[in-house]
């Protein structure tokens, strides 16, 4: 179902976070998204979550779980330094997941997105990489049920990347998606990684996730989505044997911005924007009982959805 949804390139990827372990909310976004026509779905590695995007599902959609090296953004969980700390509620105040309250850190619905530590004015946040041995993580998993595996291949260490990514071929005979970003490594670098990781891939059997800027998809404008579009660029400009989908800071412009700059995507990814434009929905307890406040978010998710699945150049 995967391949022939990406083939048509009009799949729509709702990002639930890498980092997001809150299964309530997780449940209540691929139910949500699932009813607006999503069929595809990032979720945590964790087995608890995996069955809570699948209790949500309206209808038959591929799960896919992410992992990350070291250093990873998306891997990372907030911390406060108390003796810095002067509880001036910031943190409070910008976290988009809420996994700051009164001062305290809630490391289940952190997502590693950094805008607590960039706006603490006492800079008494730092952030612990959650380094997952796949060994432990995977095969659970994989017996649950899942459809893809995305490595989030963004950091320095070649050497972790391709252990994981070679552990990760010889465990899982299904998709495999390479999440990858031009923050760290210079352009040239991203391709010859992106190639190495190829050679061992049959051809089409692998998703390139172009993340322009990771987690950055506030606002919704050209501009917070224009690096999405250049990661893609990139990619493309390399003829790489693999589909192609963009993410980070992708919003409802995406779409228009990446066929206007001739980009023949497979796919567009949504994670901070999809979750912010229906946060006070999926905030209330009687989110899933409360037909009518259902109603009033799956009308914004479906806008979402739809001008995120309007045909590419393919």
């Amino acid at each position: 179902m995967l391949e022939k949804l990406l083939k048509t390139g009009k799949c729509f990827k709702l990002v639930c976070g890498a980092g997001n372990e809150d299964a309530v909310e997780v449940e209540k976004l691929t139910a949500l998204y699932s009813a607006a026509g999503c069929k595809f779905f990032d979720v945590s590695a964790k087995p608890e979550i995996i069955e809570a995007a699948k209790r949500g599902l309206k209808e038959d959609a591929a799960i896919c779980v992410s992992v990350g090296i070291k250093g990873d953004p998306h891997v990372n969980k907030a911390q406060i330094d108390y003796e810095k700390c002067k509880s001036c509620g910031i943190c409070d105040e910008i976290c988009p997941q809420g996994a700051i309250k009164y001062h305290k850190v809630k490391k289940f619905r952190c997502i590693g997105c950094g805008r607590c530590a960039e706006a603490c004015p006492q800079k008494a946040i730092s952030y612990i990489s959650q380094n997952l041995e796949l060994e432990k993580v995977l095969p659970p998993l994989i017996d649950i049920g899942i459809d893809c595996i995305e490595l989030h291949a963004m950091g320095e260490n070649d050497t972790e990347v391709f252990d994981k990514w070679n552990y990760m071929n010889k465990t899982f005979n299904g998709l495999l998606s390479i999440c990858i970003a031009r923050k760290n490594i210079s352009d040239e670098k991203l391709i010859l990684r992106l190639k190495n990781m190829l050679e061992i891939r049959k051809p089409y059997t692998t998703i390139i996730q172009a993340d322009g800027y990771p987690m950055s998809g506030s606002k919704d404008d050209y501009k917070t989505t224009l690096q999405a579009v250049a990661a893609a660029e990139i990619v493309q400009d390399a003829n790489l044997p693999a589909y192609l989908m963009l993410s980070g800071g992708t919003n409802s412009k995406t779409a228009e911005l990446a066929r206007l700059c001739g980009i023949k995507y497979n796919g567009i990814a949504v994670g901070t924007f999809a979750r912010k434009i229906v946060k006070k929905y999926i905030a209330r307890e009687d989110f899933l009982k409360n037909q009518s406040i259902f109603n009033e978010a799956l009308a914004i998710a479906q806008k979402l959805v739809s001008v995120c699945s309007e045909p590419s150049l393919l």
